[in-house]
């Protein structure tokens, strides 16, 4: 039977792999947001595919980037956490 003390442990380390994985994202979201809201602060430009074009590309191209390790972030949390504990290991 699983132990409350690791329950919780396992889930702040769900938690924490989470954000590490979605942080490269968010922060080219967030910042390529900006970028694009000044320039239209700016410019007084305002297009809605000037917001959501720019933005969309530079995630898909973060996201190409930081694949491997977000895939082996993942993959260590599984092998190293999940696995055994599933496989009674633990």
């Amino acid at each position: 039977m699983l132990s409350e003390g690791l329950f919780y442990d396992i889930v702040r380390q769900a938690l924490w792999v989470a954000v590490i994985t979605s942080v490269p994202i968010l922060a080219v979201a967030l910042v390529s947001g900006l970028i694009v809201g000044l320039f239209q602060a700016l410019t007084s430009v305002q297009e809605m595919t000037l917001t959501f074009v720019p933005k969309l590309i530079a995630i898909v191209i973060v996201f190409w980037i930081s694949m491997g390790f977000m895939t082996q972030t993942l993959v260590t949390f599984f092998t190293t956490t999940l696995i055994p504990l599933i496989a009674g290991g633990r």
